[in-house]
């Protein structure tokens, strides 16, 4: 297990979390295994931003994005230079810490308001 750290982000995770991550995994799988349900409108195809995070610490031991993912992540708000598709980012043996940014883009829930 790692350990994998989530900022406060005050709708998904307001006070911030440590849990315990499966290596092998996705970072989006681990944070839906413990309950912070990130948006992933795509089921984890790499076709959409909404599971857009930034990886604040321990980013070196994450593999390199492929570029579907960095083709995907040009379409992110707020993408800084760590941003990563966490249903692209698989966890290794290194910890980590992530900030799940305010806004994502997510056209099947804004349709719907």
């Amino acid at each position: 297990m790692t350990r994998l750290t989530i900022l406060p982000n005050a709708e998904l995770c307001p006070e911030g979390r440590s849990i315990e991550a499966e290596a092998g995994k996705s970072i989006c799988e681990n944070l839906l295994d413990h309950g912070i349900e990130i948006d992933h409108a795509c089921g984890m195809a790499c076709a959409c931003t909404t599971c857009h995070v930034v990886i604040r610490e321990g980013g070196a031991s994450l593999a390199q994005p492929e570029e579907s993912e960095e083709d995907m992540l040009d379409r992110a708000w707020g993408l800084e230079p760590d941003s990563r598709l966490a249903c692209q980012a698989i966890v290794a043996q290194t910890p980590l810490t992530v900030e799940i940014p305010r806004y994502s883009i997510n056209l099947a829930k804004e349709e719907k308001r």
